[in-house]
């Protein structure tokens, strides 16, 4: 069935916008009495009917809800440095939404070499994901941040800094607490300077690897949200 992001529906009745009323009525030639899956990124997940087959103006009727669909009880947020190929960001915030990821900070660090996005594309880029893995949540993106005023910043639950320095790292999958709040650093193509990293544990957060290979840094984000998804299976 297909499936639309309505993230200001309420009540029973709802007007797609007119993307949306394109795509439904001109691309996928969908008519009146037919049913499709609306999603409102906040945990709604409704089955509609469509009313009027308008092209620009699609009106349908909610005739099922589930509310907190798909909701568990732990919770992923990664921060992580855009790459200097923007296609490689976009690529993790794809896979990672279809995994399962929470929250996501694109984070400026010392030795980043993208200094600036575009959160409105990186978003779209999101909500397709959502849309094609049937979730009803969608991820929380933040704009750029300063790596030292985000981890300045207060959390509770587990926090982990991945880095490649030969300094003593615990293996991630091996110190994640099951049903937790995770918060994981996944720093630039040049990793984290040495001071960030002794910022980060001095806020509290433990240092950790990912394996033995040297991952790319969106590769490294997809790794990091699979393990924690994986082991609160």
């Amino acid at each position: 069935m297909h499936i639309f992001y309505t993230p200001d529906i309420t009540g029973t009745h709802y007007t797609l916008d007119e993307t949306e009323s394109k795509h439904c009525v001109r691309v996928l030639r969908l008519e009146q009495g037919d049913e499709i899956i609306l999603v409102d990124g906040w945990g709604g997940f409704f089955t509609a009917q469509i009313v009027d087959p308008n092209p620009k103006r699609c009106a349908v009727k909610v005739i099922k809800s589930q509310l907190e669909f798909g909701l568990r009880s732990f919770h992923v947020h990664v921060a992580i440095a855009p790459t200097k190929n923007i296609e490689r960001i976009e690529w993790f915030l794809e896979k990672t939404t279809e995994i399962g990821v929470d929250h996501v900070t694109p984070i400026l660090c010392r030795f980043s070499e993208r200094k600036d996005i575009k959160t409105d594309r990186l978003e779209k880029v999101m909500v397709s994901a959502m849309k094609q893995s049937l979730k009803a949540y969608l991820p929380q993106l933040d704009p750029l941040t300063k790596f030292s005023d985000f981890i300045s910043r207060p959390f509770e639950g587990q926090k982990f800094i991945a880095h490649c320095d030969e300094q003593h790292r615990d293996l991630l999958k091996k110190m994640i607490l099951p049903n937790q709040n995770y918060l994981i650093l996944i720093g630039p193509e040049g990793d984290f300077s040495p001071e960030e990293i002794k910022m980060a544990i001095d806020a509290g957060f433990h240092p950790v690897s990912l394996g033995d290979s040297r991952l790319r840094t969106e590769t490294a984000g997809v790794v990091a949200c699979h393990t924690f998804n994986l082991m609160n299976e």
